[in-house]
């Protein structure tokens, strides 16, 4: 197919997940999809087959999403009904998408003049800014769980992931909370925590527990920005923590900070 405009069919969909489209058709079949998110939806949907597959087969390496198909499936999920949003989580959730890039140390405020890193980011810092993407911008289903049933929603969540959780207070930082909810991970649940300020902006706190062994080998205070979406992320112990909002730098920091020293013992 030489005509870049012309229609993108199954075969090439296919190739695309499967990561075997040929790299010059990649743009146009990209451009598809966002002038076709029913085809993004359907796209994602055979990637979360794929995660089945994989979850039936472990020694079998289906390999990864398609690096620039995370942020199509990202916008046409903004635009489609509510109810079709969790085909697209399955697909988002899981960390088999990748698309962030790069990562920088975050100054402690000590003094230290150590040089921000470039580093490769875990799979649970993609995790959540996928899924404070995808959640975020909903209205009447944000949250699984509000927060008038706080005591309710940790524990919940407390039960599904295994360990102890909690949700930082940031009334003082002007953020009140929203609720929550439970995600898909490639191997146990991970939760999010949503909260609001009075001007309508959004942050999300992604926990993770990893499983003995899986632990990744990197437990530094980052960040990594997408566009206009920094996550800050870190581990302590077992737990993967990662921050995320769209927010100017210093207070996105602040924040970070305030969740980190709430969190952190």
């Amino acid at each position: 197919m030489n005509d870049p405009h012309a229609s993108v069919g199954d075969v090439e969909l296919h190739a695309l997940v499967d990561g075997q489209l040929d790299a010059t058709r990649i743009p146009a079949v990209l451009d598809w999809l966002r002038m076709h998110p029913g085809d993004a939806l359907r796209v994602a949907q055979w990637q979360a087959q794929r995660l089945q597959l994989r979850q039936l087969h472990r020694s079998l390496e289906v390999g990864e999403t398609p690096a620039a198909l995370t942020r199509v499936v990202t916008q046409a999920q903004r635009r489609l009904p509510w109810k079709h949003a969790a085909a697209a989580a399955v697909l988002l959730g899981v960390g088999l998408v990748s698309g962030l890039v790069g990562g920088r140390l975050i100054p402690d405020g000590s003094g230290d003049a150590s040089p921000h890193m470039a580093t490769a980011e875990p799979a649970f810092a993609r995790e959540a800014a996928i899924a404070h993407a995808v959640y975020t911008p909903e209205v009447r289903h944000p949250v699984e769980v509000t927060a008038a049933d706080e005591s309710h929603l940790v524990q919940w969540l407390t039960r599904r992931l295994g360990t102890p959780l909690k949700a930082p207070a940031l009334q003082a930082q002007g953020f009140r909370l929203l609720g929550g909810r439970l995600l898909p991970g490639p191997h146990s649940p991970r939760a999010q925590f949503m909260y609001e300020d009075t001007a309508g902006h959004r942050v999300t706190l992604y926990v993770t527990v990893f499983d003995e062994g899986q632990v990744p080998g990197e437990t530094a205070f980052r960040s990594v920005r997408e566009g206009a979406l920094e996550s800050f992320y870190w581990i302590e112990g077992r737990m993967g923590y990662a921050f995320s909002g769209e927010l100017p730098a210093a207070s996105a920091m602040a924040l970070a900070r305030e969740v980190y020293r709430q969190l952190t013992p």
